[in-house]
């Protein structure tokens, strides 16, 4: 199984067309929660695009072997935002749906800590073959498992001085 490395303009590409699905499917939604790391970039996009507020709520699973094997999910106690999300439709989104297991906890954890959410929908850019959770909305339903490199991932481990030494 080849691993699949994205561009950014790729990148940038796909969170567009997740947006675009979104709209074409005509569910008019009253706020969106990223998960963060993944979705905190494909939310912000959203955020702008749909103007719609923004919560973001931490969850990790990729802690061991720097970041490259899974671990037990941990899903972060607070959902953060500037003010209380509105409405009773969120959108979560997060980059992609790996096993299916982060969406399959964080959607109950959400309904049970937030009851004004009535409806939650999932939005992904890529589906793994594995995931065991099919997402309301996603841009890539991928046929095998590939680790996927996304562009900014080249932060993962540049230090302030690889930065001082690559902006002289």
């Amino acid at each position: 199984m080849q691993d699949l490395h994205v561009s950014r303009d790729e990148y940038d590409r796909l969170v567009e067309r997740l947006a675009l699905a979104v709209w074409e499917s005509g569910w008019p939604f009253d706020a969106i929660v990223c998960l963060a790391r993944g979705g905190m970039r494909v939310g912000d996009v959203l955020s702008r695009v749909f103007d719609k507020p923004l919560g973001v709520l931490f969850t990790s699973s990729y802690r061991d072997d720097e970041g490259t094997t899974k671990g037990g999910l941990v899903i972060g106690a607070q959902l953060c935002s500037a003010a209380p999300l509105p409405g009773r439709r969120w959108l979560l989104v997060d980059d992609l749906a790996d096993t299916g297991e982060t969406l399959a906890r964080v959607v109950p954890a959400l309904r049970e800590r937030y009851p004004q959410a009535r409806e939650i929908r999932s939005a992904v850019l890529w589906r793994k073959a594995a995931s065991a959770i099919e997402p309301d909305y996603c841009v890539e339903h991928l046929s095998a498992n590939p680790w996927i490199h996304q562009p900014f991932e080249q932060y993962d481990h540049l230090r302030p001085a690889d930065l001082k030494a690559r902006l002289r």
